[in-house]
């Protein structure tokens, strides 16, 4: 389609007003003078008006007739010395005679033609701007375009029939708009208006080469699953294109057995590659050739396919042309300017396009070619080696003991590898890849030898690098393990395990803005993976930001609603801020996802215990006593909470029960005494001398243990276990706490004494001073049953004992 051609505009030249040398004689019509224009001083004013006082004759300008009734005056060629309004301008070079001419004036021209022209002009500059911005992206501002090019092309061609200049109509501009229009419309996934469209096109006859675009609509219709009317446009391109456009025409056949293969008739798509891989063979047909013949199974046309792919020339010239290190000085410039160019840039894509294609078929087929994975891998390296691609080969190698490890094959994985480590080439990736294995197995000695070869080496290999600090920070040594990270982002800034590891180890020294930092430095679908939304969430939590880790918190649940430590995570954030509805509903969600968590199950025992709703903290203490059967901590909690309700003797009996497991507990034996008195049993008595022989023992061993040098033991009670399953362990090592981890301790140490509130006087709960305006919302707390059965305790019996209030509870 030829382009249209600006219309050039018509100029004429300006008329210039001067003046011109006057005859002889007055003139016998008015005439006003201008204002440079002076008379003499004996001009005398005649009846048409007085002249103007700038007019100044001179000797050959204006010379009055001889009836004109002046004064007479001589006459002298000596111009007067006179004085005059405008001074003269400093111009001592004479630039003034120089000053270019003023541009040339354009006529207006408001013929049809010419409004015809600007039209089509318009028309193009809209074309243009959609396929601009097709290629930048923005395809919905590209249709807008492209419709109003389109309405604009209607309007020209009625401007044209209304001007009587219909036969002159552009028809290059019709096809440039309607095939602009189809486009767009594909391009916007709007493909029956696309269709039509195409159609449009198709159908008219003066339109040239339109058959070519009834391959747009077979790609069309393949998009839609219509297959068989896909089939039906590319054989009809397929039978208009003449054979001297072959090219042409292998595309489109390609297209065909494309179609052949989404429609599973294997047998028609492989007709049509092999006429491809005969004619004129790439790489994309030889790898489509190789699927059909696996899908059909069979192993000789696997092997002759592969054989065919691996035949196919690459046409590419030497890589030493790229090479900086050249004999000659002007060699190396050359190397260096031609380095990365426009041609470079294809060939390397052609290759990476080659190995990708080879490299998949091979690994597509050696399973089933031979009798094992490991003889069909051998006679594809074979084939490989003594072809033109044997520098893939080694690749292949590696790549068989990667499927080996996918098929948890770990001892033929490493023997494979281990093949190579006096292979220079490719020492360096079977390091990689050893280092790799035997850091999964936790041999992170063995590990960390493989994975220093890169360093050894000095190869710029960022997988080792990576390899290489992993192994450092699982030793414990993360500075050098950051400097490793550090080395890999130098090979690849955007390696996004690097990236992700040196985050960890920040945040592990304590650097949490500048982990932080590297966190954030992921965009697009890697910044919303919810491992790295986690990281940034917590960051922000230990830096003390708790509104923006709620937003990130939010904002992980989003990716994944239930992951239960993100629902912990913003519970225990609203528990902090003291909004403690907001904080049980989190927690209550994550118990549900995950039921066994003693952190969530101690918050919720507290919070009920807190809300005087005993009966469901005592479903949670049971829960978290059945989970960990030799913790004291939680069937004490299930004591207290029957204590609590009123149920006196089964929390007697759960006492009685903890004294016979864990017989040390002292907690539990002031318990048993204070409950035993209470409810007038004999037993009291003998706790107490249980109780006595327990602290005396302890207080021997702090005795004995005080008096050892350099001892530093302190007393093993109960408060030994008192924060058992509660404090929050750092993830990757020594982590400050979170602003917050103290409410949480706070927490915990309140659960500890929760069992010994019996809402009475007689409990060694810490209670706030009792309102006496305060009503329990759940009614008066029942009477303790009493009994008769046993005789009353006679504490005269026991009258030489003192029960001292340290031994009961507080």
């Amino acid at each position: 389609m030829s382009r249209l051609s600006t219309p050039k505009p018509v100029m004429h030249l300006a008329s210039a007003t001067e003046f011109h040398r006057q005859p002889s004689a007055v003139p016998k019509t008015p005439y006003k003078p201008g204002t440079g224009y002076r008379s003499g001083t004996g001009f005398k004013s005649n009846v048409f008006g007085k002249p103007g006082t700038g007019f100044k004759p001179g000797t050959a300008g204006f010379r009055p007739g001889t009836g004109i009734d002046t004064i007479n005056r001589p006459m002298t060629a000596v111009r007067g010395a006179g004085y005059t309004s405008h001074g003269k301008p400093f111009d001592p070079l004479n630039q003034a005679a120089s000053v270019p001419t003023p541009p040339l004036e354009l006529q207006k021209d408001d013929s049809p033609e010419e409004r015809i022209r600007q039209q089509e002009y318009k028309i193009m500059q809209l074309v243009e701007q959609a396929c601009i911005a097709q290629s930048e992206g923005d395809f919905r501002q590209a249709l807008t375009k492209a419709k109003e090019a389109s309405n604009k092309e209607r309007n020209l061609i009625r401007l044209q029939e209304q001007s009587g200049l219909g036969d002159h109509h552009n028809i290059d501009l019709t096809y440039a708009v309607l095939f602009t229009l189809a486009n767009q419309y594909a391009a916007n996934e709007l493909y029956t208006e696309a269709i039509n469209t195409y159609q449009m096109i198709t159908k008219n006859r003066m339109f040239a080469n339109a058959y070519r675009l009834k391959v747009n609509m077979g790609n069309i219709y393949f998009k839609q699953g219509q297959y068989q009317l896909a089939v039906k446009m590319f054989r009809m391109a397929l039978d208009q294109v003449p054979s001297t456009q072959k090219h042409l025409r292998i595309r489109i056949m390609h297209n065909i057995a494309m179609v052949f293969i989404r429609m599973g008739q294997w047998e028609e798509a492989i007709g049509s590659l092999e006429y491809i891989m005969s004619e004129q063979a790439c790489h994309r047909a030889g790898l489509h050739l190789v699927v059909c013949s696996r899908a059909l199974e069979d192993k000789e046309r696997m092997r002759s396919s592969f054989s065919l792919l691996l035949s196919v020339p690459l046409n590419i010239e030497d890589e030493d042309k790229y090479n900086l290190e050249q004999d000659s000085p002007e060699d190396a410039l050359i190397a260096l300017a031609i380095q990365d160019d426009d041609l470079h840039r294809y060939e390397t894509q052609k290759r990476r396009e080659a190995e990708y294609c080879i490299l998949t078929a091979a690994k597509l087929i050696a399973p089933f070619i031979e009798e094992t994975f490991g003889k069909g891998y051998d006679w594809c390296v074979s084939a490989i080696k003594i072809s033109e691609y044997a520098r893939l080969a080694l690749d292949l190698e590696i790549n068989k003991a990667v499927m080996f490890l996918k098929q948890k094959q770990l001892a033929e994985a490493i023997e494979t590898l281990k093949a190579f480590e006096k292979d220079s080439v490719i020492a360096i990736n079977a390091s990689v890849n050893l280092s790799f294995i035997y850091y999964l197995q936790g041999e992170y000695d063995t590990a960390l030898r493989y994975a220093e070869v890169v360093e050894k080496q000095n190869a710029k290999s960022a997988e080792g690098f990576v390899n290489y600090g992993a192994c450092l920070m699982a030793k414990g040594n993360v500075g050098d393990a950051i400097n490793c990270f550090q080395k890999a982002l130098a090979c690849d800034p955007t390696f996004f395990e690097a990236i992700f590891n040196l985050g960890l180890c920040l945040k592990r020294q304590g650097h949490y803005v500048e982990a932080l930092s590297c966190f954030q430095r992921f965009s697009g679908s890697l910044a919303l993976l919810p491992a790295v939304v986690y990281q940034v969430a917590n960051l922000l939590e230990l830096i003390g930001d708790n509104e923006a880790a709620a937003d990130t918190y939010q904002q992980l649940l989003g990716l994944v609603p239930t992951d239960a430590k993100a629902l912990q995570k913003l519970g225990e954030l609203y528990d902090h801020e003291g909004d403690k509805q907001q904080a049980h509903h989190y927690h209550t969600d994550s118990y549900r996802y995950y039921p066994a968590n003693l952190s969530v199950i101690d918050w919720l025992g507290t919070y009920y215990i807190e809300m005087q709703v005993v009966e469901k903290a005592l479903t949670y203490f049971e829960k978290a006593a059945f989970m960990q059967p030799q913790e004291p901590k939680w069937n004490m909690m299930v004591a207290g909470c029957h204590r609590r309700s009123g149920n006196m003797h089964k929390a007697l009996t759960l006492y009685q029960e903890i004294h016979r497991q864990f017989p040390e507990n002292s907690e539990c034996l002031r318990f048993l005494v204070r409950l035993c008195g209470d409810l007038g049993m004999r037993e009291a008595q003998d706790y107490l001398m249980e109780l006595k022989k327990l602290e005396k023992s302890k207080e021997v061993r702090e005795r004995v243990n005080s008096s050892r040098p350099g001892s530093r033991r302190t007393n093993s009670g109960l408060s030994s276990r008192a924060g058992s399953g509660f404090s929050p362990v750092p993830e990757n090592g020594p982590l400050k706490s979170p602003p917050h981890s103290g409410n949480r301790n706070l927490r915990s140490s309140r659960l500890m004494q929760a069992h010994n509130s019996g809402g009475s006087a007689d409990s060694g709960f810490a209670q706030p001073a009792i309102d006496a305006s305060y009503s329990d919302p759940l009614g008066p707390q029942p009477l303790r049953p009493r009994t008769g059965a046993g005789k009353p305790l006679d504490f005269d019996d026991f009258s030489n004992e003192e029960l001292g209030d340290d031994l009961l509870p507080e």
